[in-house]
């Protein structure tokens, strides 16, 4: 699950790879006090959703050499739907990720992410208006 989840925040296999293994090892070394394993699980969400947002803001992952950056988009998921998730902006792509690809609720996102299930809903009904609105723009641009 984790490593879909970084996989939809992230353009390669690769780093997606390198972004969960990163959290497996923040969790060993920090080794943090967590109630049960609901608990352990939206840490683990939340903390996998924060280094992939890092690893894409960070200077390094902007430098990519020419040949790497043409392999990396060959490789990548061409999907049409799955490319405009990843082009929303970070709040509402990992509300619309969590409950289309992971099939959580409402309540169940509110708790993992620890927002208020009115927040989730409102930015779910966003992020679908957004996920129209950019679907309908391609699709006009392409007749």
């Amino acid at each position: 699950m984790l490593l879909r989840l970084a996989c939809t925040r992230l353009d390669s296999p690769a780093d997606a790879e390198d972004t969960v293994q990163e959290v497996f090892l923040r969790l060993l070394a920090t080794r943090p006090r967590l109630r049960d394993a609901e608990h352990e699980k939206a840490w683990l969400i939340r903390t996998t959703l924060h280094r992939a947002a890092d690893f894409r803001r960070s200077a390094a992952r902007r430098n990519v050499p020419l040949e790497e950056a043409a392999q990396a988009a060959f490789e990548e998921d061409s999907g049409e739907l799955l490319s405009a998730v990843r082009g929303l902006p970070e709040k509402y792509s990992a509300v619309i990720h969590l409950h289309y690809y992971e099939g959580y609720s409402i309540k169940e996102i509110a708790a993992l992410l620890g927002l208020p299930a009115s927040t989730v809903g409102t930015r779910l009904a966003r992020g679908r208006e957004r996920l129209r609105q950019m679907l309908k723009e391609d699709a006009l641009n392409e007749a």
